[in-house]
């Protein structure tokens, strides 16, 4: 692997384990605390949610101020997928959901769909949307995912995420797929509890996995859930805290070479498995290059000096920090979107971006009525 040495030697050593971390906070402003979190951990990135975000020009201005603290260039990062996961419906008005554009099966529309989205997140100041959803819609889940998955068909998973991701990178915006290995057939929330999903690696590997293999040379990111696989982990451990899920399977046996993150290491899924501390590192060890931490501040810096007494405690994780933080390195290194900046939104570009997503909900509804 290509790792630009030069740029890994020039930041200290500590900050090498910031670029492990992308984190969350509250407030819609950059608090003194927020900001001395920022200086000295200096992370890969930062996530917002509604709570952080009150309007346009505030949201624009607090993802420029986290990134005036921190020395390299942040991932700035969102739940975007429309439907139920909307972070934007009281700026710009409501997205359609993956299953209602889905449902079109137009692809012209799948395509518009992230690009509607990117141009949203870019607006606004964000470079990364952890979206498209590639779990498989089985009845299973039905409950918990909702309008979030769009087929029980892999193929038609991948032919919506394909288009959705040409949409959100033509509006220079990176994309993720999740949850990996998938939460098709979990019918837990993963957000309270950790699901154990009892199905063979086979049927893994053909179905829930399908998308990742088919888009392995494109998605930029992948985060893994916090659901258990017993056929595959023979423990009761997360995905998210598995060596054999993230790099005996993600990373060697389907040869997938970008960014592989943990979703927020503060749910419950993984929290019954791990306290914050050592699920932080239990991903790291397993693999994952980023470790998502959402809400709270403390658990965030617990999380980083977890990470520093291991590193230095053991010179394999030690290599396995550097191994990451190179990748993410030379990733924002050469990609373009998180290099670019937006200028602060002005009232007519939301009341234009407002005008094409109502547009563009019309098109689906229209599209919808036209298929039944």
């Amino acid at each position: 692997m290509y790792v630009d040495r030069l740029l890994l030697e020039a930041m200290p050593k500590n900050h090498d384990i910031g670029q492990l971390l992308i984190i969350g906070f509250d407030g819609t402003k950059l608090s003194s605390s927020l900001r001395s979190l920022l200086t000295r951990i200096q992370p890969a990135g930062v996530i917002l949610f509604a709570r952080n975000i009150a309007n346009a020009q505030q949201t624009h201005r607090l993802l420029k101020d986290c990134q005036s603290c921190v020395s390299t260039p942040l991932f700035t990062c969102v739940d975007m997928e429309g439907g139920r996961v909307d972070r934007f419906r009281n700026l710009i008005g409501s997205a359609p959901s993956a299953a209602d554009v889905f449902a079109t099966a137009d692809r012209k529309l799948f395509r518009r769909h992230g690009k509607i989205i990117g141009e949203a997140c870019r607006t606004l100041g964000f470079n990364t949307d952890f979206a498209p959803i590639v779990d498989l819609a089985l009845p299973a889940s039905q409950k918990v995912m909702s309008s979030r998955a769009v087929s029980c068909d892999p193929r038609k998973v991948v032919a919506y995420a394909r288009e959705f991701l040409a949409g959100l990178s033509s509006a220079g915006v990176i994309g993720a797929g999740k949850h990996f290995p998938g939460l098709g057939e979990a019918n837990l929330d993963t957000h309270h509890e950790l699901p154990r999903v009892n199905k063979s690696f086979k049927n893994l590997w053909a179905e829930d996995i399908h998308p990742y293999r088919a888009m392995r040379r494109e998605l930029p990111m992948v985060l893994v859930g916090h659901a258990n696989y017993p056929s595959v982990t023979r423990n009761g451990k997360p995905a998210s805290l598995s060596k054999k899920l993230i790099t005996d399977i993600l990373r060697r046996k389907i040869g997938y070479r970008g960014l592989i993150a943990s979703d927020d290491l503060e749910m419950g899924g993984v929290l019954k498995a791990a306290p914050i501390e050592q699920a932080t590192v239990e991903h790291v060890r397993a693999g994952g290059d980023l470790c998502l931490i959402c809400h709270i501040e403390e658990y965030v810096t617990r999380s980083y000096e977890a990470l520093i007494r291991e590193a230095e405690r053991d010179h394999k994780f030690a290599q396995r920090v550097t191994d990451s933080s190179a990748r993410v390195i030379a990733f924002k290194k050469k990609s373009l979107e998180i290099k670019r900046r937006t200028p602060a939104p002005t009232p007519a570009k939301i009341e234009r971006l407002s005008r094409q997503l109502w547009e563009f909900a019309e098109q689906v509804r229209m599209g919808r009525l036209s298929v039944l």
